[in-house]
């Protein structure tokens, strides 16, 4: 073989080891993009004019979530946060949307002392969707009927799925021992909507 051909070769060859080098690497990034983001990254692929879009979108939010300063509560706060919301649970039962209103207060709340900026509903979403993308839908659903809640345009029965959408996004919020805590303050008399 000539040299012409030689280097002809090894041309063809160094740019099929480039493609596949930035295959893999696509192919990496958005397994991690999925892994992180789950049911989010297939609802921000559909909003948007393409996966490499809407890849991009998502690692900005990842970006912009490392800026955040978000803290973990104290065992205190979390405590305090806990029977707060059973409180409001409690007051379901004579006051239902009143109760889903206190609860999307009460979660806006827990978010502000975690450290998440909480002044425009899209952009929560946003930055809650790089840690708590699993409940994101949750907060959406709840989202949505307090706002028709609001206009009095909600079921009780819409009213109490609500609030169960909003005690997921609370818990998770809350940390690891929030479900333990609302259970034991359960236990102890109080009742509210999740039944």
């Amino acid at each position: 073989m000539s040299a012409g051909t030689w280097a002809g070769v090894v041309l063809v060859v160094v740019l099929a080891l480039v493609v596949v080098g930035y295959a893999l690497t696509a192919w990496s990034r958005r397994r991690r993009l999925r892994d992180r983001f789950g049911p989010e990254y297939e609802r921000t692929v559909r909003h948007s004019d393409s996966r490499r879009e809407a890849e991009q979108e998502l690692v900005s939010r990842e970006e912009r979530h490392a800026r955040l300063r978000i803290r973990p509560l104290d065992p205190e706060t979390r405590d305090s946060y806990a029977r707060k919301w059973a409180e409001v649970q409690e007051q379901f039962v004579d006051a239902p949307g009143f109760a889903v209103a206190e609860a999307g207060t009460l979660v806006a709340a827990v978010m502000a002392e975690r450290g998440y900026p909480t002044e425009e509903f899209e952009q929560r979403l946003s930055d809650l969707s790089v840690a708590h993308a699993a409940t994101l839908d949750h907060y959406r659903k709840a989202h949505d009927i307090s706002g028709r809640a609001a206009r009095q345009d909600a079921t009780t029965e819409e009213l109490r799925q609500a609030m169960v959408h909003y005690r997921e996004l609370f818990r998770e919020l809350l940390g690891d021992d929030a479900e333990s805590r609302a259970d034991g303050a359960r236990s102890r008399g109080v009742k509210g909507a999740d039944r």
